[in-house]
């Protein structure tokens, strides 16, 4: 079954080539999403080889020039780039051009602008957002469907729980422990909102267990679709999770990684039939006039179980968010 999820994490990941691109980006970097505090006596910028440009889509050439001296190590996080008159001149191309090929390069993540007297373009850590941004951009589109989304995640967490039992420390199992009773705390106050953060990053932590920065992107960018999607399906109480996240987290304490991913396949999997029979039930009252659904632009062939499902609209209507 490990092998199998494997294979299905990878055909999840090759799926995009937006998103094949920005992991080549981060693995460059060699750093982890989080938000680097770049000061603004970050170091200068390391001589860089640039050459002058002489193609037609002139931003493209300097985007992949940036891109190279980076992979090359002469450029590195916190690195600030030459001035823009500078560039330009080493380029041999317009300000407005070069400004084109800087913002390409900050949608991207490998850049941060930064404005003011200590401004500038500085190489940054943040290369996993666009992950998370392009993933959320495809589940706008419709080319992720809430069956896929489920299915993914069940993938994703086969492999993730079996890796974070094999490197928990107690610290781990502490803050595992603390988003339980923090769970509990919110469902006492009826806070749904809260609440449904809270779940969430349950499976961040887990995540952030593994040690691996691409199991991070990669569940970080599927829990903010995920809860995008749950927001537009309205909560629903769940009483069932707290009980097995108890479980769960004695698998993981005792080192049982196959009891541990068993009862986090089942928790999913229940909720997964729970989610995709709320966007069933929804989208006959879409159909008849009531909350607006959103057709999909591409349509994927799913599972039997879940064909039903995968070609229908993902729901928009506007609800306090559950898990």
């Amino acid at each position: 079954m490990l092998q199998k999820g494997r294979g299905a994490v990878q055909a999840f990941i090759i799926g995009s080539k937006v998103l094949l691109l920005t992991f080549g980006d981060a693995l460059m970097t060699g750093k982890e999403t989080q938000d680097q505090d770049i000061q603004s006596e970050a170091p200068a910028a390391t001589p860089a080889r640039f050459q002058a440009i002489r193609s037609a889509r002139a931003f493209e050439e300097i985007a992949q020039q940036i891109r190279t001296e980076l992979a090359q190590g002469r450029l590195k996080v916190g690195t600030r780039l030459p001035s823009e008159r500078a560039l330009s001149e080493q380029f041999g191309v317009s300000r407005n051009t070069l400004r084109e090929a800087l913002r390409s390069l900050e949608h991207a993540g490998l850049i941060r602008l930064q404005k003011g007297a200590s401004g500038g373009a500085f190489i940054s850590g943040r290369s996993g957002d666009a992950i998370a941004t392009g993933l959320m951009d495809m589940y706008h589109m419709g080319a992720i469907q809430p069956a896929q989304l489920t299915e993914a995640r069940i993938w994703l967490e086969s492999i993730l729980v079996r890796e974070a039992c094999a490197r928990a420390t107690p610290a781990d199992i502490e803050a595992l422990n603390q988003n339980i009773e923090a769970a509990e705390e919110a469902m006492r106050k009826d806070d749904f909102p809260s609440r449904a953060a809270i779940n969430l990053e349950f499976h961040r932590i887990l995540a952030r267990m593994t040690g691996n920065p691409i199991m991070v992107i990669v569940m970080s960018g599927v829990l903010n679709v995920l809860a995008e999607f749950i927001g537009q399906i309205g909560h629903e109480d769940n009483a069932y999770v707290l009980p097995s996240r108890r479980r769960f987290v004695k698998h993981v304490a005792a080192r049982d990684a196959e009891a541990a991913a068993a009862e986090m396949e089942s928790i999913l999997k229940r909720l997964q039939r729970s989610y995709l029979s709320k966007v069933e039930s929804k989208v006959p009252q879409a159909e008849a006039g009531g909350a607006p659904a959103v057709a999909p632009k591409a349509r994927a062939k799913a599972p039997a179980a879940a064909a039903k499902v995968a070609g229908k609209a993902a729901v928009k209507t506007v609800a306090k968010p559950a898990r």
